[in-house]
């Protein structure tokens, strides 16, 4: 019976190629699309999934109102949590990652994720021990552990415990080698303990330190949650308001208030309020988009085989009429259909494999990852998609063909019954409203990425590149670290002006790539604003392009803008309500500043958020140089390339012979703040692409098999003296009407998801009628060239090659 089953599933396969191409390829496309998107899936639940310890590590985020959630909290926490009796320990660390190389034996290997934590750090993330222990690893300040990757590199096969090497411009020891065994929030090559002096310090500052805490019963987390949260309004401003000589009401007006939240470890990665954890956060929104994109081709993928296995039926009825006849029972119809399609699903996932193995190195570049097809979840889930599909896929096909009447089969008279025609037509109209889904989905995603990409930024960041500073330690180990640091600044930049294709130079703290949006405090008549505060040097803003609309910007001439002169921009004034604000007096950094200048509006930050209040005076002003890590250049538009190799070599030879030389173009740094959505936007015309061409291999293979149908009566109606283009509107109506239908299903679904979709933006676009005509135009022309090709093609037949048997 299975060998007969094959013979005949290998006629068909041989006498209807086309068709069974497009089967197959339509699948393979719709599952290779679902792998992709598990592929991220998976990958992105996978963090921390190891760590044992998820469920009960939790990280303390404070945030102050109208102010970003910061992820470091205070120190005045510790005595409070000690006294908890649900906290198991804490654990102080920094939120981010430090820079560095190891030297050992004159061997020197350049690492970019050290991170500083306390002694008990392995207790709350138990990374694999492979050399030495647990416990001694960072026991203190001269005590280092790696990661198995680092002691490879460093030092090759020989045994890394207990030797001396150099980081940070300090000895430590290596006490243990440690394994990250899979996806996690801190993922460090060198783990370090410094922190005996941060922990014994700055003990009354809101915001120092990353605090993790391990918790005995996650459900009384709540408790502990409030009574941070009642220290930082209650004992706080407390604190702070004797020391500033006001009321703790008063002050707690001029503060705000503070709310603290704390968020499990196993929710860190996806679900998070903020980039708490040095390997930042997954982006959900896209993950979902991606993964519901999947599944919708998928779908269509599966109607799309449907719809040519019950077409491809009518083919088949008199086949099955005669087995019936000859005993085949419904049962074994039905197997025999449902064994054909296990056949081509087969097929199309070997296909899908092969598509996703071939694209994979791409896919990993769009993504920023290093995905791979691996592990038993991914080949769990394959075979779930592969049993859907067949159960999907293949038993409504089978119920129908072993549903024809035999006796109305063998008679000739199926053609023209109107059995499974309305299911066809209803599945052809889904596939209809996915396509324009996608189509009016990908031009509105266009216009808004366009859009992002032309507007008027408020700076010009071509042509300026920022470079890393990265002086030697010893240089912030001097009593007057701002001024010293500040001094190099200057020396380095005389020197870039005698570089030639250089401009211009100079610095300031601050960064285009959307990654800082800290705010501080601002004083105004004895009301506090918050606002982003940003120190610069003298043409900074000139480089930037960034327009001073009244008043003036700073200048060396005047003496006083390196001391009292603040400029701020549109939002501040509006926030502050300064009808004339030239000469009004602030308060930033405990420093009486004079406005000087106002500034136009511009985004430091992604397109997402809206422009914040921003302050700008000069380096000296608050003394803060010490804090300068980068230089801006703004280069000539010839020769860039060797602007660029000459300053490397100047760099290289006179800043820092250490550290790789690393620069970047701004306008490139602000376009990664929003290039999740240009990726988003990307995705989406090349799903565009595939979910068109799925459709029309469905309509292609409809309208050929109802054309094929209806050939008879095409002959008889040229025979009658019917015209060409009477035949083409007859045979291509109905399809243009369930175009329309398809259309407006798709209407509200699009309408609303895409505006869900801009309400990520504070500038955004409008969304107009225009897309929608686009993309009804564009589904109708495509509908009407594969119908009318198939139509014209039925007319030219010669028609006594159905007439002679009549």
């Amino acid at each position: 019976m299975l060998k007969n089953w094959i013979n005949i599933f290998t006629y068909h396969l041989k006498n209807n190629k086309l068709f069974s191409a497009l089967n197959v390829l339509g699948l393979a496309i719709g599952i290779a699309g679902l792998i992709f998107a598990l592929l991220y899936w998976n990958d992105e639940q996978s963090y921390d999934a190891w760590n044992p310890e998820k469920e009960k590590v939790y990280q303390v985020l404070v945030q102050l109102s109208d102010m970003p959630v910061f992820s470091d909290c205070s120190l005045f926490l510790k005595p409070v949590l000690d006294k908890d009796s649900n906290v198991e320990t804490i654990l102080y660390a920094d939120s981010w990652y430090q820079k560095d190389k190891i030297s050992y034996n004159g061997k020197k290997e350049f690492v970019d994720k050290i991170i500083n934590v306390e002694s008990n750090f392995f207790s709350f993330f138990p990374f694999k021990i492979i050399n030495g222990d647990a416990i001694s690893a960072i026991k203190d300040d001269s005590s280092i552990a790696i990661s198995d990757v680092i002691a490879k590199r460093v030092f090759g096969n020989e045994n890394p415990i207990g030797k001396q090497i150099k980081c940070l411009d300090q000895m430590f020891v290596v006490r243990a080698v440690y394994h990250i065994p899979g996806n996690s929030s801190i993922a460090p090559n060198v783990i370090i303990n410094k922190m005996k002096e941060l922990v014994t310090s700055n003990m009354t500052a809101p915001f120092v330190l990353k605090l993790l805490l391990k918790i005995k019963d996650p459900s009384k987390i709540e408790h502990t949650r409030q009574s941070l949260e009642k220290i930082y309004n209650q004992d706080f401003i407390t604190r702070l308001a004797k020391e500033e000589g006001f009321t703790p009401e008063d002050m707690a007006k001029k503060i705000g208030h503070f709310k603290v939240v704390v968020e499990p470890l196993s929710k860190a990665r996806l679900h998070s309020i903020t980039d708490g954890y040095p390997e930042g956060r997954g982006n959900y929104q896209f993950l979902l988009i991606m993964m519901g994109l999947s599944i919708l081709i998928l779908i269509l993928s599966i109607v799309n085989y449907i719809n040519l296995a019950t077409a491809n039926a009518i083919k088949r009825a008199k086949e099955v009429g005669v087995r019936k006849i000859i005993g085949a029972s419904r049962g074994n119809i039905i197997m025999q259909f449902i064994f054909e399609t296990i056949l081509i699903s087969s097929f199309s996932i070997l296909l899908a494999l092969v598509i996703v193995e071939l694209a994979l190195p791409y896919y990993n570049d769009f993504l920023g990852k290093n995905l791979m097809i691996l592990g038993s979840q991914f080949y769990m889930q394959l075979i779930l998609i592969f049993i859907i599909i067949v159960l999907v896929a293949g038993i409504f096909p089978a119920v129908y063909v072993s549903n024809f009447e035999t006796l109305k089969v063998l008679k000739g008279n199926f053609g023209r019954s109107k059995s499974g025609v309305w299911l066809r037509n209803g599945m052809l109209i889904f596939q209809f409203a996915i396509a324009a889904f996608f189509i009016i989905g990908s031009h509105i995603m266009y216009q808004q990425v366009n859009y992002l990409s032309n507007k008027d930024l408020g700076f010009k960041g071509d042509q300026v590149i920022a470079i890393s500073l990265n002086l030697p330690n010893s240089d912030y180990e001097v009593e007057n670290v701002g001024q010293n640091i500040y001094n190099k600044y200057t020396t380095i930049k005389h020197e870039l002006a005698k570089i030639k294709g250089v401009e211009q130079s100079s610095t300031g703290l601050v960064s285009f790539n959307g990654s800082d949006d800290s705010l501080g405090g601002v004083l105004y008549k004895e009301e506090l604003f918050k606002g982003r505060t940003i120190a610069v040097d003298y043409g900074m803003l000139e480089m930037m392009k960034i327009k001073v609309i009244k008043g003036r910007g700073l200048e060396e001439k005047y003496a006083s803008d390196t001391i009292i002169s603040v400029l701020i921009n549109e939002t501040a004034q509006k926030l502050m309500n300064m009808k004339e604000p030239i000469g009004q007096e602030i308060i930033v950094k405990q420093r009486k500043l004079k406005i000087i200048g106002i500034i136009k509006d511009f985004n430091l930050l992604s397109p997402e958020v809206e422009v914040p209040p921003m302050y700008f005076y000069h380096l000296k002003t608050v003394d803060i140089a010490q804090n300068i890590d980068k230089v801006y250049v703004k280069l000539k538009s010839d020769n860039v390339e060797n602007t660029i190799a000459d300053i490397e070599k100047f760099w290289t030879a006179n800043v820092d012979k250490e550290y790789p030389f690393k620069y970047d173009f701004v306008d490139k740094q602000y376009a990664r703040t929003y290039e999740s959505y240009v990726k988003q936007k990307n995705l989406f015309s090349l799903l565009n692409i595939v979910v068109i061409g799925i459709a029309l291999f469905g309509l292609f293979a409809l309208a050929s098999y109802s054309i094929q149908r209806r050939m008879k009566e095409i002959a008889i109606r040229k025979t009658l003296g019917a015209e060409t283009n009477t035949l083409l509107k007859e045979l291509s109506k109905q399809y243009i009407l369930y175009c329309i239908i398809g259309f407006l299903l798709a209407l509200f679904p699009v309408y609303y998801l895409l505006n869900k979709w801009l309400e990520n933006f504070a500038f955004r676009i409008d969304m107009t009628v225009l897309p929608f005509i686009f993309g009804f135009i564009i589904l109708l022309v495509l509908t009407l060239i594969i119908v009318l090709s198939k139509a014209y093609q039925a007319t030219k037949t010669d028609v006594l090659k159905y007439l002679k048997y009549e």
